[in-house]
């Protein structure tokens, strides 16, 4: 009269649980979740990776690059862009901080790059490239990131969070805090 009924997955009911298929430019590429391990800054790189390649953003960043090289030694303008993202991704703000990308193959992988590139050869890379076509390259990739926008209804969303800071930390001003009335703190907008 009380039976309990189990409901008995397929293992391939199982298998799909344990793991998400993202489709990145470098091919089809499985996530799998470990609670119990630690946390990597590069852990998220493919699904953002999915998102370049599906929006050709990626791609057309590199195809209208003004970086030529004469040698046919050089690294490919693909893996110097990529190398140079992944840096900024992972929170690089110096040349010399790229080193700590270099091992990881899975987020070159997704970028579809043949290889990350050493830092030399980003900084050489980087100070080849004329000022004003560089600055004009980023300028019109920046404007076909928002140009689509443009003509349809939209909303922005403006929030303000206040920070507040112990110490002398740089940025940090007097204003409106209610946490701490008369502490400096920073004003953080989200959009």
């Amino acid at each position: 009269m009380g039976e309990i009924i189990k409901c008995v997955k397929t293992a391939l009911a199982q298998a799909s649980e344990e793991f998400a298929a993202v489709q990145t430019m470098g091919g089809r590429m499985h996530v799998r979740w470990d609670h119990g391990a630690q946390a990597t800054p590069h852990g998220q790189i493919v699904y953002f990776a999915e998102f370049l390649g599906t929006a050709g953003i990626f791609d057309n960043w590199v195809k209208t690059c003004p970086l030529h090289y004469s040698s046919p030694n050089a690294s490919s303008v693909r893996d110097v862009l990529g190398t140079l993202m992944l840096g900024v991704l992972s929170g690089s703000k110096r040349y010399a901080h790229l080193a700590g990308i270099r091992g990881d193959q899975v987020a070159a992988q997704a970028l579809g790059l043949n290889k990350i590139v050493s830092e030399d050869s980003v900084r050489r890379a980087l100070s080849a490239m004329a000022p004003g076509a560089a600055q004009q390259w980023m300028q019109q990739a920046l404007k076909a990131s928002v140009v689509a926008a443009l003509d349809r209804s939209w909303i922005l969303d403006l929030d303000t969070t206040i920070k507040s800071l112990y110490g002398h930390q740089e940025g940090a001003q007097l204003g409106y805090n209610p946490h701490k009335p008369g502490r400096p703190s920073h004003a953080l907008h989200t959009y």
